[in-house]
């Protein structure tokens, strides 16, 4: 099936278009599976070569996407996301070339073993198939989503927002050209050539063809997806993230960690939504972190307590403790000890990811324990709850799930494993 325009798919024809797309998909998939490290490696170091050179084409599509950006009701931090420029398109080829770096989980040797009667077993890693991404906005995740999946064998079907439809095109170009050079299907890495929402619906139910569904936006989007797949979906709805601050925190680091967590990028699901206080600690931690935290332009909603030591501080409500801002607005908690802090999260958070700030190693113990979190930080921002900070190399998303990766996730995630067991004419008595 010949590749249309956006938007330009008759809605009669667009159920056979995604038929095609994922039958295409399933059959590279399985190309894939076999394919050699370097011949995958030759082909992110060729795309990032391939990105640079057509850096004016990319330019002149995302210049199309800005333009039309207000008019999708963008605001000035999401049309900043959506913008290319010649430093954010190095940094893509840049991402490129570190995957290309990352060793291959595809045929990693997890776990080998001998029985008794002579029996090898071996634990194989292999590719999980096909992976519908989902995504809104940012060009550079097109690149980013390819060259992961691709690594770890899987094939891909990209389908971004209609926000960056012209800069997806041209990525996609010029990724999906290199793939035959380097001696890959030529389908492992599709793009949905149409922004028509009723296409992510056909893809979803297509569970013959696709094993996973990644949706990587909005809490819309991802209820959306994990609602109408009928394939496992790899997601997170909410990053209610808290910072805890003990009776035996270093007052100065926990400064320190609050403001990055809540200010150094306040849009990510990553970055504090809530802080809690020990009582013994409030009256000396509370009115430094809320001048900080003031000289960052950031707003805070408080408990009576914290309104004491804080001036100008809005009453929380207890809504204020349940939302995701994704802005330059904290709650703000005075609790008497861990375990309330504990009890807060547990009835709060969104088992996304929550620091501690103590000297006290048997509360960051107790902390570490009882929150169940993706990722559970001690005297360390939440902001490190990323792929690349935690030694993954790159990401494809963060998830909250319990099955079957959780936290960041990269190359290893977007595999599964087999069981390769090898005798000498064994049979079973």
């Amino acid at each position: 099936m010949s590749a249309l325009p956006p938007n330009t798919v008759p809605p009669d024809e667009l159920g056979a278009l995604c038929l095609d797309l994922g039958q295409r998909a399933k059959n590279a998939a399985r190309l894939l599976a076999t394919v050699p490290t370097a011949a995958k490696n030759r082909w992110l170091l060729a795309s990032a070569i391939a990105i640079e050179e057509g850096q004016d084409d990319l330019l002149a599509a995302n210049a199309k996407d800005v333009a039309a950006a207000p008019g999708y009701g963008l605001n000035t931090a999401a049309i900043d996301r959506l913008t290319l420029n010649a430093k954010r398109i190095a940094a893509l080829a840049e991402g490129l070339r570190q995957v290309a770096a990352l060793p291959d989980p595809v045929g990693e040797i997890r776990e080998a073993t001998e029985r008794p009667n002579g029996l090898q077993v071996l634990k194989v890693g292999v590719p999980l198939g096909v992976v519908f991404f989902i995504y809104e906005s940012r060009p550079n995740v097109t690149a980013d989503a390819a060259a992961l999946c691709v690594k770890s064998g899987n094939a891909v079907i990209l389908r971004g927002g209609k926000e960056a439809i012209h800069s997806n095109t041209v990525l996609h170009r010029l990724l999906s050209a290199e793939l035959t050079r380097a001696g890959l299907p030529a389908d492992a890495v599709q793009l949905v050539p149409t922004t028509d929402r009723q296409a992510v619906g056909h893809l979803l139910s297509m569970s013959q063809f696709i094993d996973l569904a990644i949706p990587r936006g909005g809490k819309s989007l991802i209820q959306r997806v994990a609602s109408e797949a009928r394939m496992p979906v790899l997601k997170h709805f909410d990053g209610v993230c808290h910072v805890y601050v003990d009776a035996a925190a270093d007052l100065n680091a926990a400064e320190r960690i609050v403001v990055n967590a809540k200010c150094q990028r306040p849009g990510t699901c990553n970055a504090a939504e809530c802080l809690l206080v020990h009582a013994a600690v409030a009256a000396e931690f509370l009115p430094c972190i809320g001048a900080a935290l003031a000289a960052n332009g950031v707003e805070m909603r408080g408990c009576e307590q914290t309104r004491r030591w804080i001036p100008n501080v809005k009453s929380a409500t207890d809504d204020d403790y349940r939302t995701e801002y994704l802005d330059l607005v904290i709650s703000v908690k005075v609790v008497a000890d861990l375990d309330e802090a504990v009890s807060h999260i547990a009835d709060y958070g969104s088992h996304h990811t929550d620091a501690i700030v103590t000297r006290d190693i048997g509360a960051a113990r107790s902390f570490t324990r009882q929150v169940d979190s993706a990722a559970v930080m001690v005297n360390a921002s939440t902001r490190f709850n990323d792929g690349f900070e935690l030694g993954l190399g790159a990401e494809i998303g963060i998830s909250t799930d319990r099955f079957h990766a959780r936290g960041p996730c990269g190359l290893r995630e977007l595999t599964t494993y087999k069981y390769v067991v090898t005798g000498d004419g064994h049979v079973r008595e």
